[in-house]
């Protein structure tokens, strides 16, 4: 049971003690049992540890003014289980400090359960379905889809932690006029023509034109449908030997990306689920013909606005949104639990749409969730970098990886990167992605700022280990009771770690997990600076001195260092659940400071 879950309980259990003193008014017995405590840290630490706002929510079914229940509150559960005192503020809020002894018991808790603190059992959650990225395999991966990649990757990875088994999906884009007009401009490249007008004109056409002419020039002269399956197959696996076109799937791999299914869009037509779909809409009437098209229309009082969409056109062709229905009624037969898809935000009607046939299919269009996400703004060289996949003008996610890779002289730089500035921003946020800045190793630079945390609390540890200390692996109440104010505020914060996850998992923001890292390593960061004369390890400078060992407090040390333990289990699962690396050893930052001498 985590830390707010107790606090939760030792007010519920106050408030329910108030209720059977009559003290809440005569409804007091069966509010109270039904009551739902919130707690919360509040906006400001020296309003206490954790705080409530029940009174205020009570107050209109007690009848009873919101002040008065506070001030009943706050005297009940003051001493009681996790909490130490209780002060009242402003119209009904109540403020909490924790009990010494419940904060470091925390720390036992994150101690022994390691990277698994706060997470829930596996299958303890729905069977979700994540799809994800599904760029148009008709050009590199842009670092705009990089966006929806890192967004889905990231929730992805935090419904695991909370218990849900979650399929990772690729939904191939490989049929219709985007991917004909691949195959034609790559079979124009090949003879020396100029591409269509409505065509691709990257370097890359080129460069499958050229490997195609050598290795398998039956694909330029035999159907166009398989030269367009072969270019699609190049643009996701890569052209073989290319160090320029690794391919959609090589790049999402070294952004730390992979998938569980790739599924084709082509397929579904080559399956005949697309009129089978239509079939069963038309049956239920769902389906009108006008002006020889036919157009999906959709009825009843669980309809919502945009009713009537093209399914299928005049010529006799299927639009996109008739795959898309059967891919949906596709999958939700596959038994999933929740159908999750990361779309951008210009996408928001699809929403609505989708819906709309999931409930004409007789299809529970509940389990239906969109998670929608803004632009991306690319900075190089000081300049807003332009983008246009027909044009052959985009910015690359894979040269993007390893120009920071490069300058940070380090594999996985650039994915950390990427993945740190994305998901700093809500997702409903516009992104400004600074190349130049995130390819410097200076605490200016976010990520190398967090990252650097990590490898601080590494060095520490591994400090204390050359010099004879250890934390013990239990330690007494005697030991913990060394630990002071300061370091007991950061210790509450790092006992928070099971509600960020969860409350990131189920809100879908990973932006939470990326505010919290940054708090933990600014907080550590600011008494690591402030204890500078009251240091963890007994400084060297010290131990040159005669008889240092016996007037130094090595049980501080012990209790310190067990605190140091738990942050760091706590800041490594947090960027693990983002798919950072938590480098042990860092290079000391540029502008570290005099006050950083200890490195890292």
């Amino acid at each position: 049971m985590s830390l707010w879950d107790r606090t939760r309980d030792a007010l519920h259990e106050a408030l329910t003690l108030l209720a059977a003193a009559g003290e809440l008014g005569e409804q007091g017995p069966a509010v109270i049992a039904a009551a739902v405590v919130p707690v919360e840290r509040p906006k400001r630490p020296e309003h206490g540890d954790l705080s409530t706002n029940v009174a205020m929510t009570l107050t209109k079914k007690l009848g009873v003014p919101p002040r008065a229940i506070a001030d009943k509150l706050a005297a009940k559960v003051a001493g009681r289980g996790v909490v130490a005192t209780a002060d009242v503020a402003g119209p009904g809020f109540v403020n909490l400090r924790l009990a010494p002894s419940a904060i470091t018991d925390e720390l036992d808790a994150i101690r022994a359960a390691g990277a698994g603190f706060g997470k829930k059992p596996s299958a303890s959650g729905e069977r979700v379905d994540l799809e994800f990225v599904s760029a148009n395999p008709t050009g590199p991966l842009t670092i705009a889809s990089a966006r929806n990649a890192v967004l889905g990757d990231a929730v992805g990875r935090l419904l695991e932690a909370t218990g849900n088994r979650v399929t990772r999906e690729y939904y191939v884009n490989d049929f219709g006029n985007q991917v004909r007009l691949l195959g034609e401009s790559v079979a124009a490249r090949a003879e020396g023509r100029d591409v269509p007008e409505d065509g691709y004109k990257g370097e890359y056409v080129l460069e499958i034109a050229d490997y195609l002419k050598q290795a398998r020039p039956e694909v330029l002269t035999g159907p166009r449908e398989e030269l367009v399956r072969t270019c699609i197959t190049l643009m996701i696996r890569g052209i073989p030997g290319s160090p320029t076109q690794p391919g959609i799937q090589k790049t999402l791999s070294e952004l730390g990306v992979d998938f569980d299914v790739w599924f084709s869009e082509e397929s579904l037509h080559r399956w005949g689920y697309v009129p089978l779909a239509l079939a069963e809409l038309e049956r239920g009437g769902f389906l009108e013909a006008k002006e020889g098209a036919l157009f999906f229309v959709a009825k009843g009082d669980k309809a919502t606005e945009d009713k009537e969409r093209v399914v299928k056109k005049s010529d006799g062709s299927y639009t996109y949104f008739a795959s898309d229905i059967a891919y949906f009624q596709h999958k939700m037969r596959r038994g999933y639990d929740r159908l999750l898809i990361v779309l951008g935000a210009d996408h928001h009607g699809y929403v609505t749409r989708i819906k709309n046939a999931l409930e004409a299919l007789g299809l529970p269009s509940e389990r239906f969730e969109a998670m929608l996400y803004q632009l991306v703004f690319i900075i190089q060289g000081g300049a807003l970098a332009k983008s246009s996949k027909r044009e052959g003008k985009v910015v690359r996610t894979d040269e993007i990886l390893t120009e920071i890779d490069a300058a940070a002289g380090r594999k996985g730089a650039g994915s950390d990167a990427v993945r740190f500035f994305f998901l700093s921003r809500a997702a409903g946020s516009q992104v400004e992605f600074d190349v130049d800045l995130a390819k410097k190793a200076s605490l200016d630079n976010p990520v190398f700022y967090v990252q650097y945390g990590h490898a601080r609390l590494c060095s520490i540890l591994r400090k204390a280990e050359a010099s004879g200390h250890r934390a013990p692996a239990r330690p007494s109440p005697a030991t913990w009771s060394k630990l002071g104010p300061d370091e007991l505020a950061l210790a509450a914060k790092v006992a928070e770690w099971p509600m960020v996850l969860e409350e990131a998992a189920k809100l879908r923001e990973p932006h939470r997990v990326v505010f919290y890292a940054q708090e933990i390593a600014r907080d550590f960061q600011s008494y690591f600076t402030r204890f500078k004369k009251d240091p963890i390890l007994p400084p060297e400078s010290l131990q040159k001195t005669a008889g240092w060992e016996s007037a130094w407090d090595h049980e501080k040390t012990r209790a310190r260092l067990a605190w140091v333990e738990a942050i760091r289990t706590v800041y490594a699962a947090s960027l693990a659940s983002l798919g950072i690396a938590r480098p042990e050893r860092m290079d000391r930052p540029v502008d570290a400071g005099e006050d950083d001498e200890d490195g890292a």
